[in-house]
């Protein structure tokens, strides 16, 4: 029986592979998370599965974190500080957290002994910044982010640095250059690239998974930093409007969080993964302002609850990003198993009877005076 750490086991997507695995019986499941009270204001989540062992304990430190690493075959390394606009002032915390609590996990595996044979990360999406997009004249482009001083701004779209043409959007593959437009992103980037030097100088197979946007139950409607689906769930089950930066037709690749789990399963289970560096999306792009109206539909909300697109720009905010997942296809024989469309009506079951504490203005209100809106 191998034995799976999974630092950050109680969140989100922690839990639900945690389960997968549990089910599996053939692996012995350790979980060792902070219970960070932003993402677990009560402790524990009711949602714990029982059948895997359960640590607290911060992977910032380093004796803590020994002492369970040592003692396992694999290891799933998702414990991070999520949020990309929060990361822009909490900048200690979130260097603190993702580079050094992975430098940490990575010290002890090139300097300790232990039985780790395998080391899964979760990357992001993030580090690419703006996605790739494709230029009439010019062809394949990488733009830089953009930078509105104007605040009449009466095109949003991406324009081509050279002849500054309207871009149009492509699948962005992993061979994309990197661009990180915030501290998150930096983090979650050096994160990557740090753990597959070690794993390929001490002889560890590594997989780095960059999840694209993630969604689905688990997903904290009370915390206003986690993903933009269940920031909006939370404002229209508490009969408010979902706000929406720039005119809503910016677009982001959704993703099941049961696909994520099935892309971690496969890169711990598949000699073929080990070294590699794989995007995990649907490869399909959505209107934020889509995700908007699909949820208020769904509650039951139309013509009660209306999307308020602000036309406001956001620091650092990216116009389209969605994956290429041709790698993790041909590799892995990975498929994305839900829809956009299912996946929401699932969400939507869920969140009917989950915590939703809308805590949306008073974030809103530190990214103004962060000046970061």
């Amino acid at each position: 029986m191998e034995k799976v750490l999974v630092t950050g086991g109680a969140g989100f997507i922690g839990s639900h592979l945690v389960d997968e695995l549990v089910k599996k019986r053939h692996y012995k499941v350790t979980v060792f998370d902070n219970l960070e009270q932003q993402v677990h204001p009560d402790g524990l989540p009711e949602y714990y599965n029982i059948r895997a062992k359960f640590i607290r304990g911060d992977v910032r430190n380093k004796r803590q974190l020994k002492e369970v690493v040592i003692d396992s075959d694999i290891v799933v390394h998702l414990a991070a500080a999520v949020g990309v606009g929060q990361s822009q002032y909490q900048i200690a915390k979130y260097v603190d957290s993702n580079i050094q609590g992975t430098a940490n996990l990575l010290d002890i595996l090139a300097n300790e002994k232990h039985n780790v044979k395998k080391l899964v990360i979760a990357s992001s999406m993030s580090i690419y910044g703006e996605g790739l997009y494709e230029c009439k004249k010019c062809g394949k482009v990488k733009p830089p982010l953009r930078n509105f001083k104007d605040r009449n701004i009466l095109n949003w779209e991406t324009l081509c640095p050279d002849c500054k043409d309207v871009l149009k959007p492509v699948p962005t593959p992993e061979d994309t250059p990197l661009m990180s437009n915030s501290i998150y992103a930096i983090t979650k980037k050096e994160q990557e690239e740090m753990s597959l030097l070690i794993g390929r100088t001490y002889g560890i197979p590594v997989v780095a998974l960059r999840f694209f946007n993630v969604y689905g139950p688990r997903q904290s409607l009370s915390n206003p930093y986690t993903g933009v689906a269940a920031i909006f769930l939370s404002r229209i089950k508490n009969n408010k409007p979902p706000v929406i930066y720039e005119d809503g037709l910016q677009t982001r690749d959704f993703i099941w969080v049961g696909d994520i789990v099935n892309a971690c399963l496969l890169s711990i289970e598949k000699e073929e993964a080990n070294h590699q560096v794989f995007n995990v999306g649907t490869g399909n792009p959505v209107s934020i302002l889509k995700v908007a109206e699909t949820l208020i539909e769904l509650l039951g909300k139309k013509g009660k609850v209306h999307p308020d697109v602000t036309y406001k720009f956001r620091k650092g905010d990216v116009r389209h990003c969605y994956a290429d997942i041709t790698r993790i296809k041909k590799i892995l024989g990975f498929k994305p198993e839900i829809s956009f469309e299912e996946g929401m009506k699932k969400l939507i079951n869920w969140a009917k009877r989950a915590k939703a504490v809308d805590k949306f203005e008073k974030a809103s209100q530190e990214l103004k005076k962060k000046k970061l809106v």
